[in-house]
Formats: C-alpha cells, sequence, structure tokens
C-alpha cells in the first residue's frame, strides 16, 4: 500500500535529484529513502527513477506521480491545519514566508505587534525569491507568504494589503530634468542599475522603464537593494526603489530621491495561500495587520 512517507519522499527526490541531498531533507538516512522507493515502485509495478552516479532523473512516470504526490500532501498538510487551528485565531505554528524586497521594511514593524496580539503564535520565517515562496507554498512547505500581486497560479487565493510607490534613486549631483515630477523617458536605461535575475522587484522596475531613453540594461547582479543604494551613492547610476524601503536604504546625503509623474509606478502588496487552506481567518487577520502596520 502507498503511504504518505514515500511520497514525501519521491517529493523530495524530486525537488534535489540526489538521494543524499533528499535524505537530508527528510532527515532521515539515504539507505531508508532509497528503500522506500523501491517499495512505492514495487507498490506501483513501474520505475519512478532513473539513478545515476551523480544524479537522480525521474522517469516520466516518476515526474507525474510526483507532481500528483505534491498536490496529496498539500491537501494533508491543509488537512492538519484544520484539525489543529480550527479554534483560536493565528495560534500554533505558522510558516510565513517573505520575498527579500519586503521583508526588512515590513517585518520590524509587524513582528513586535504579532508576538503582543497573539503570544501562543510560533511563527516560523523564510526569506526567499518569490518564485521559491510559490513553490514552497505549492507543496505545503509555507502556509501563507508577502509578495507582489498578482500571482499567476490558479490555486492559490491571495489579499492585496497595500500598494507600494517606485521613486527614482539618483546621486545627488546627478544632472536630472530639474522638476518635480519626472518620467520614464528620463531615465538612461544604462545608467539603470538593478537586482539579478529573479527578483520580481527587478521585473517590475523593467516594466514601467520599457519606455525608457535609450542604452543598454547593466548587468551587475546585485542580491540586495543596500548593495544597490550604495553603488548610486557611489555614482555608478541610478535605480527604482519602493517606498517602504526609503526610511532604511536612503539615509546618506550623496543620494536624492525622485518622484514620477501621475499616474506613478507602483506595487500590490498582498498575502496568498492555498486555496484548500482552511485557516483563511488566519490569513485575513494577518492581512489587517499589517495594513494597520503600515499606515
Amino acid at each position: 500500500m502507498i503511504t504518505l512517507r514515500q511520497l514525501r519522499y519521491l517529493n523530495a527526490l524530486a525537488r534535489h535529484r540526489h538521494f543524499g541531498r533528499a535524505a537530508q531533507a527528510c532527515a532521515v538516512s539515504q539507505p531508508a529513502l532509497s528503500m522506500q522507493i523501491k517499495d512505492l515502485e514495487a507498490d506501483l509495478a513501474t520505475a519512478l527513477v532513473e539513478r545515476r552516479s551523480n544524479d537522480v532523473t525521474l522517469t516520466e512516470t516518476g515526474l507525474e506521480i510526483a507532481r500528483r504526490a505534491e498536490r496529496i500532501l498539500s491537501e494533508v498538510s491543509d488537512l492538519e491545519d484544520f484539525a489543529r487551528h480550527r479554534g483560536a485565531i493565528l495560534a500554533g505554528s505558522l510558516k510565513f514566508g517573505v520575498i527579500p524586497s519586503i521583508a526588512p521594511y515590513v517585518l520590524p514593524g509587524l513582528l513586535p505587534v504579532l508576538q503582543k496580539r497573539h503570544p501562543e503564535l510560533e511563527l516560523e520565517l523564510r526569506e526567499t525569491q518569490t518564485r521559491f515562496l510559490l513553490e514552497e507554498l505549492l507543496r505545503g512547505s509555507l502556509d501563507v507568504v508577502m509578495i507582489a500581486l498578482p500571482v499567476p497560479q490558479a490555486e492559490l487565493e491571495t489579499l492585496a494589503l497595500f500598494d507600494d510607490a517606485f521613486l527614482l534613486a539618483a546621486p545627488a549631483g546627478d544632472e536630472l530634468p530639474n522638476r518635480s515630477r519626472i518620467s520614464a523617458g528620463d531615465i538612461d536605461t544604462g545608467r539603470l542599475i538593478l537586482l539579478e535575475e529573479g527578483h520580481c522587484l527587478r521585473d517590475q522596475a523593467l516594466a514601467f522603464c520599457s519606455d525608457a531613453s535609450g542604452g543598454a540594461l547593466r548587468e551587475l547582479g546585485a542580491t540586495s537593494l543596500t548593495t544597490v543604494m550604495q553603488m548610486v551613492a557611489n555614482g555608478y547610476g541610478v535605480t527604482l526603489i519602493p517606498e517602504i524601503a526609503v526610511p532604511v536604504e536612503v539615509r546618506d546625503e550623496r543620494v536624492k530621491l525622485l518622484r514620477f509623474a501621475k499616474p506613478e509606478p507602483f506595487r500590490t502588496i498582498g498575502l496568498g495561500w492555498r486555496k484548500t487552506s482552511s485557516r483563511a481567518r488566519d490569513f485575513q487577520a494577518l492581512g489587517k495587520i499589517v495594513s494597520a502596520v503600515m499606515k
């Protein structure tokens, strides 16, 4: 008979493509994981894995079963949540994912409020790029995420919380147009410094700057806004910065901020969770607290 343990091990193997790393992720020995996978193959009477010396490849059947297993495991996680959290709001364990362009600017104000209002809440935080958060959310490793909306996954429910305007950060002596508001056409993309690929903030900036003046985009691969802002302060170029980041990232007199003409570019920050989750009340309560903190 197929067991949830077998499905969890197959799911880990599909993600890590390596028996050792999958076993480590599941906190079991490699032989134990390998034996469970072999038992699953025997139960299903089909090969799921192509075993190689350095890595693992799932067969076509294995990939499809791993995909279905992920959905089953997610629903089991939601079932467990329903049993554990059907009473109190924001109590017990909550696995909360946040993208890097939000976490440093929202969490310092949010966490003390959550701790004070909901002392029984056991918060587990995860900070990484959007695509990883969504993958972990869909497979049940996370309960809720705070990201920039919208999201393409139809399996997710979302709740918009607040809009976050973009400003242009430039060296203080930069010769940008001397007027109160600027436009995308005032930006020389050859001087535009962005986060590395994979950050949604980069994609949002590129979408707005599609009408900007010419110049090859700079490929610098910065991984944090702090690094980007230091480059701006030292005269290496300009960047778009979310308004929620300004109090933390713009404390240097060598940097000036310019607002864009209306309608200003912005991103919408919100929460996302699985539609099958039974904890919608928790997430809505969390959303109200975030919105109140950000005001």
